[in-house]
C-alpha cells in the first residue's frame, strides 16, 4: 500500500505532459488574485481621494485602473478556469485509461477479489474525486504563497509594520487552518469514500439480483439494507458538510480580524487616505488562502480515492506475460495437454489431477462431465487466465507458458454459455472480434453463423442496439452473434463451452449444427452435460470428466470413448 506522500507525488508526476498548460494555469490564477487585490485597494484609494475633493486632477489614472482591473479579472478567471479544468479532465481521461490498462492483463483470478460495484466504484467515482487535485490540493498552495510574499512587499511600501502584521495572519491561515481541517477531515473523508464504495456495490448487486428478490420476496430487506447503507452515507457526508461550515466561519473571521489588526497598527502610521487601501487589501488577499484550508479538508478523502485507485493499478498480474515470448505457432496447430493438475487455492481440491488430452489439428472432440466437474476451468487454463500447478500444455512444438497472451488469445475462440454482449449495435458486438473489419466481413461472418437474415428483418438492421447484456435478443439469438463474432476472429481452435445451455432442445440443436457447420476444417472442443445434444455428431474423441469425491479431494479422471 502507497503512502500518502508517495501517492501525491504520482499525481503530481502524471501531469509532466501537460507542464506548460499547468504553469499557464498558475500564471492565469496569481493575475486574476492580482486583479482583484488591485481592483478592491485602487477603488478605495479613488473613493477615499474622491471624498477629500481634491479635485479631479488628483484622481490621476485611477479611474481608468480601476476599469482596467475590473475587466481583467473576469478575463484572467475564465481563461484560467477553462485552461485548469481542460488540463484536469484530460488528466482523469488519462487515469481511467491507465487504469483500465492496468486491469486488461489482470486475470479473473484477480478480478474475482472484487466486486463489479467496487470496480465500478474505482473507474469512476474515485477517479472523478482526483479532479480536485489539481484545482484543490497542487495550484492553491503554490498561488498563496506567491500572492503573500507579493502582498508583504507591497504593504511594506506604506508601512513595514503593517506589512509584518498581514504576512503573520496569511501565514496562520494558510497554514495552521489548513492543518487543523486536515486533522479533523482525514478521517471524515476516508469515512465518506469507504461508505460510498458500500454504497455502490449493494446498489449495483441490488440490481443486478432485482429479478430474484422480488420472485422471492426479498426485496423489502433489500430495501431496508439499502436505507441503512445510504443513512450512513449521508450522516459522514453531514459530518464534511459540517466541517465545510466550520472551516468557512472560522476563515472569514480570521480575514476579518486581519483587516482590523492592519487597520489598527496602520491608523497612526499611514496617511489616512491610504488606511482603506490597506483595508480592502486584506481582504482581498485573502481570497488566495481561502482554498486551502478546503483542499486540506477533502484531502484526506481524495488520498483515499487515490489509495482504492492505486491498490488496482499497482497489482502484478499472477500471470505475467514470458520475459522473452515464443513465436506464435504457424504450421502445426496440434494442442497436447500433458499431467496437468490444477485447483484454484493451495487448501481446496483439485479441479483437474494428472489430466491429460491430445488433439491433432482439425478434430472435433466432445468433453462431457456435470457441473463442477471442470470444463470451464480447462477454458481458463487454456486462455491462461489461470495457471496450472503441474503438466505441460503445448500447441504445435510452442509450450503455452512461453507464448505471449495476445497470441494464445488470437489462436483460440471462445463461446460460452454467457456470452456477454455490449450495449451497442449488434455490428459493434461481432466487430470486437476483429476491429479492422469491414462491413462486409461482419455480414459474411453473419451469414456462416445463420443470423444474417434474421438482422436484416430488425428496424435498423446490423445497427440494431441488443440492449444492456443483449437484452433485447433470445437466447439463440444471442449465441448466433457469439458465433459470428468467433468466426470473424477466425481462430484456428475453437473452445465451446456449454453454448447450449440455457436453450430450448429445439434452438440448441440448431445452434449446434450450425456451430458444426460454421467450424469445417478448425479444431472444435465441446463441452456439455447434455448427452442427448450430441448423439447426432461426429466427434473423434468423446471425453468424460468424472468428479470423484473423497475425505481429502476431489479429482478428475478422463474417459475415453
Amino acid at each position: 500500500m502507497r503512502s500518502p506522500k508517495s501517492i501525491l507525488w504520482q499525481l503530481i508526476r502524471l501531469m509532466r505532459p501537460f507542464s506548460r498548460q499547468v504553469l499557464l494555469a498558475l500564471l492565469l490564477s496569481v493575475a486574476t488574485i492580482g486583479s482583484s487585490i488591485g481592483l478592491m485597494m485602487t477603488s478605495a484609494w479613488l473613493i477615499s481621494t474622491a471624498g477629500l475633493q481634491l479635485g479631479i486632477t488628483s484622481l490621476g489614472v485611477a479611474p481608468t485602473a480601476v476599469r482596467f482591473f475590473g475587466l481583467s479579472r473576469a478575463i484572467f478567471r475564465y481563461l484560467e478556469r477553462l485552461i485548469s479544468h481542460d488540463v484536469t479532465f484530460r488528466l482523469l481521461a488519462q487515469l481511467r485509461v491507465w487504469f483500465y490498462e492496468r486491469i486488461e492483463p489482470l486475470s479473473p483470478a484477480q478480478l474475482r477479489a472484487y466486486s463489479s460495484g467496487d470496480l465500478m466504484s474505482r473507474l469512476v467515482t474515485d477517479i472523478d474525486e482526483l479532479q480536485n487535485l489539481y484545482l484543490r490540493v497542487v495550484a492553491p498552495p503554490i498561488v498563496a504563497l506567491i500572492i503573500t510574499v507579493v502582498m508583504g512587499l507591497v504593504f511594506a511600501l506604506f508601512d513595514p509594520l503593517s506589512a509584518l502584521v498581514l504576512v503573520i495572519f496569511m501565514v496562520i491561515a494558510g497554514t495552521l487552518l489548513p492543518l487543523f481541517t486536515w486533522w479533523i477531515g482525514k478521517s471524515i473523508g476516508q469515512q465518506v469514500v469507504r461508505a460510498r464504495t458500500l454504497m455502490n456495490i449493494h446498489l449495483v448487486d441490488s440490481i443486478q439480483g432485482l429479478a430474484d428478490s422480488m420472485a422471492y420476496g426479498y426485496a423489502a430487506q433489500r430495501a431496508n439494507t439499502f436505507h441503512t447503507v445510504n443513512d450512513d452515507l449521508a450522516q459522514r457526508e453531514q459530518q464534511m458538510a459540517r466541517l465545510d461550515g466550520l472551516q468557512g466561519g472560522i476563515s472569514v473571521l480570521l480575514v476579518n480580524i486581519a483587516a482590523f489588526c492592519v487597520l489598527l497598527v496602520a491608523v497612526n502610521r499611514v496617511d489616512g487616505v491610504y488606511l482603506a487601501t490597506l483595508a480592502l487589501g486584506t481582504i482581498a488577499a485573502f481570497e488566495a488562502l481561502t482554498p486551502l484550508a478546503l483542499a486540506t479538508q477533502h484531502l484526506g478523502k481524495e488520498i483515499e480515492s487515490a489509495q482504492r485507485v492505486f491498490e488496482v493499478i499497482d497489482s502484478t498480474p499472477i500471470i505475467p506475460e514470458p520475459s522473452a515470448p515464443q513465436a506464435a505457432p504457424t504450421s502445426s496447430m496440434d494442442l497436447n495437454l500433458s499431467h496437468v493438475s490444477f485447483r484454484y487455492a493451495p487448501d481446496e481440491p483439485y479441479v483437474l489431477s494428472d489430466f491429460s488430452l491430445t488433439v491433432p489439428y482439425g478434430q472435433r472432440i466432445l468433453i462431457m462431465g456435470e457441473s463442477g466437474s471442470g470444463k470451464s476451468s480447462l477454458v481458463n487454463l487454456l486462455m491462461r487466465f489461470w495457471d496450472y500447478e503441474t503438466g505441460q500444455i503445448s500447441i504445435g512444438s510452442s509450450d503455452l507458458k512461453a507464448l505471449a497472451h495476445e497470441d494464445i488469445r488470437q489462436i483460440f475462440g471462445v463461446m460460452t454459455q454467457r456470452t456477454h454482449l455490449f450495449n451497442t449495435t449488434i455490428r459493434e458486438n461481432i466487430r470486437i472480434a476483429r476491429k479492422e473489419a469491414t462491413d462486409e466481413d461482419i455480414e459474411t461472418a453473419a451469414r456462416a453463423a445463420y443470423i444474417h437474415d434474421f438482422i436484416l428483418s430488425l428496424p435498423q438492421g446490423y445497427d440494431t442496439y441488443v440492449g444492456e447484456d443483449g437484452a433485447s435478443l433470445s437466447g439463440g439469438e444471442r449465441q448466433r452473434v457469439a458465433l459470428a463474432r468467433i468466426l470473424l476472429k477466425d481462430s484456428p481452435i475453437w473452445l465451446l463451452d456449454e453454448i447450449t445451455a440455457n436453450l430450448d432442445p429445439v434452438t440448441a440443436n440448431s445452434v449446434l449444427a450450425s456451430v458444426l457447420s460454421a467450424g469445417k476444417e478448425r479444431t472444435i472442443i465441446f463441452m456439455t452435460h447434455r448427452a442427448p445434444l450430441t448423439e447426432q455428431s461426429d466427434f473423434s474423441q468423446i471425453i468424460t470428466l468424472q468428479i470423484h469425491t473423497n475425505d481429502t479431494q476431489t479429482s478428475e479422471t478422463p474417459i475415453l470413448s
